[in-house]
């Protein structure tokens, strides 16, 4: 991922702005974080839960995160309202998965719609992805909408995968 992401983008819309995460939003992420709402329906080995001190995950985050993920904070009108993630480059295929989080509060307003066209639009335009992928738990009907909303298309259905609990999780396989 570092030879993909050389520099941390900022990528702006007409409501959102997708960019470095830094300490001043080390309060919004840890509320975001400690919401079981909001990682009810995401993996376990998320990074920014990887430690329990929020100031730690984002002191890392751009040094030790990036040799996996590329994470970008979800702002609007300068406020954090979430995370967008690129994650698992595979070469020579040109392929990359992606996610999307918010804070509970800014569900529904089309946050994470526009957050994700952004993501997909700079990884599709100016790295030259030609694959993107993203993976969703059966319940999790408001982002397979997102998904849907951002052109992607429904691969696989019910599929287990590992997403670190106990057994697999039937998730849904979706492909831009």
């Amino acid at each position: 991922m570092k030879n993909l992401f050389r520099e941390i983008p900022i990528v702006t819309g007409e409501r959102v702005i997708l960019k470095r995460i830094t300490g001043a939003d080390a309060g919004a992420l840890r509320t975001m974080s400690e919401n079981p709402s909001v990682y009810r329906y995401l993996p376990t080995f998320l990074f920014e839960k990887k430690y329990s001190d929020v100031h730690q995950v984002i002191e890392r985050l751009y040094d030790e995160g990036l040799q996996d993920s590329l994470l970008l904070g979800i702002f609007r009108d300068g406020i954090f309202t979430g995370i967008a993630e690129a994650y698992g480059f595979r070469e020579p295929i040109r392929k990359i998965s992606v996610g999307y989080r918010l804070a509970e509060e800014y569900w529904g307003q089309g946050i994470a719609t526009e957050a994700l066209g952004l993501l997909t639009g700079y990884l599709l335009r100016e790295k030259g992805i030609e694959i993107i992928t993203a993976s969703t738990m059966l319940e999790n009907k408001a982002s397979a909408r997102v998904l849907e909303k951002n052109g992607f298309a429904m691969v696989v259905h019910n599929v287990g995968e590992d997403w670190g609990y106990e057994t697999l999780t039937p998730a849904d396989k979706w492909i831009l």
